[in-house]
């Protein structure tokens, strides 16, 4: 076994509680030497006092010394009221904060205060009770980090398992059949982040359904121009509706599906490719093996046995014929479009033909007959044409 440490720390958002008395808690995911992961709930005033902890056991890096020789990142002091604004605003003082933190040398990213802190405490496995007048909010972090946009709480989604799901590592959590938890993160890789009780954890998507309707609608549409994207890990069918490619391949992506198995293209052919073993090309690929190894590919929910739905009509999926029929069309299209037009040897460059270009001209009529004129026109016309005969 090796030293522990931590590998990284992300803050997911802060919470608005009510008990014993209004105050916030920031939300911390923690992924340590083992890949585990656990979320921890920080005030910012013991956030504070551990900073301050901190530059006491090392002077020289708090630059108390000599400034210029200060590398501990700067934390301001908590305010005398801090309100749901200040809260909001100090999520990304706290992002740098511990992006900072993991970069100091090993003596201080890796001492016992620092670990001691970060630690899954008893307090961070209590979740509210059901007797409680009034439940936590909760404010997540925005995907794009546009903190300023927050303005208000955002509820936590809850789903129902609809199958057993035994826990394969650490930093998943297990699941019996009806089992209500509430969803914290929904990775694309499949994996979403849940919590139930005393209980968090990572669970596969395909084992939960929502409590109101089926969950298809959920889905994005499906994308037929496709992303870019390159096969990090090789993986053979288990199903026929699913392809094989090696590692290094480039792929298509047509349709992101949130149980974590998307449908790729590969020339002409489509089917259903695991998420966790595509990346985008020029991105790196470590921290995507690193995901691989901790968990691996999500089941396919066609793949579990024993399901039970509570809702009556099933989840309906586009069937592999018709993702490649569609697929056909648009790439046909496509090549339609790329493909120049026929050229005349006189026309200029880049001029289409004209009879490619002419708008078409409306039909003429047939010119009415002498006596059909003389039958409709004024009588001062027939006086006229009569005496021109």
């Amino acid at each position: 076994m090796g030293d522990t440490f931590i590998r990284h720390i992300a803050l997911l958002g802060f919470e608005k509680r009510f008990v014993p008395s209004q105050h916030y808690v920031y939300m911390f995911l923690v992924k340590w030497q083992d890949l585990s992961e656990k979320v921890v709930y920080r005030r910012f005033t013991e956030i504070y006092e551990f900073h301050k902890m901190l530059k006491e056991m090392f002077p020289i890096e708090a630059g108390d010394i000599n400034p210029q020789n200060r590398i501990i990142p700067h934390l301001p002091a908590p305010r005398w009221y801090d309100g749901q604004r200040a809260a909001e605003n100090r999520q990304g003082t706290l992002t740098e904060y511990c992006n900072a933190l993991m970069s100091l040398p090993v003596k201080i990213s890796r001492c016992p205060h620092l670990l001691n802190f970060f630690k899954v405490r008893p307090d961070d496995l209590k979740l509210p009770t059901d007797s409680q007048v009034k439940k936590p909010e909760t404010y997540l972090v925005p995907k794009d980090n546009s903190l300023t946009d927050i303005t208000g709480p955002i509820i936590l989604q809850t789903y129902r398992a609809i199958a057993d799901f035994e826990k394969s590592s650490g930093s998943q959590m297990a699941l019996a059949t009806g089992d209500v938890v509430e969803v914290v993160e929904k990775s694309e890789s499949g994996w979403w982040f849940c919590q139930m009780k005393t209980k968090r954890g990572w669970v596969p998507a395909s084992y939960l359904e929502p409590l109101d309707s089926p969950d298809e609608a959920e889905d994005p549409e499906p994308n037929y121009e496709g992303e870019p994207y390159v096969t990090i890990r090789a993986y053979t069918a288990e199903m026929e509706d699913e392809v094989s490619l090696q590692e290094g391949e480039a792929i298509e992506v047509i349709h992101k599906l949130l149980d974590g198995w998307w449908v790729i293209r590969k020339d002409d052919i489509t089917g259903y490719f695991p998420s966790m073993y595509l990346q985008k090309s020029g991105q790196d690929v470590t921290q995507a093996q690193r995901q691989i190894k901790s968990r691996g590919a999500p089941p396919r929910r066609s793949s579990i046995r024993n399901a039970h739905s509570i809702h009556q009509r099933s989840r309906n999926r586009l069937s592999q014929d018709t993702y490649r029929r569609n697929s056909v069309r648009f790439l046909q299209q496509r090549r339609r479009h790329a493909r120049p037009g026929p050229q005349s040897a006189g026309s200029p460059r880049g001029e289409q033909p004209q009879t490619q270009s002419a708008k078409p001209q409306p039909a003429v009529p047939p010119r009415p007959s002498a006596d059909l004129i003389l039958h409709h026109c004024s009588e001062s016309t027939k006086r006229k044409l009569s005496s021109a005969v």
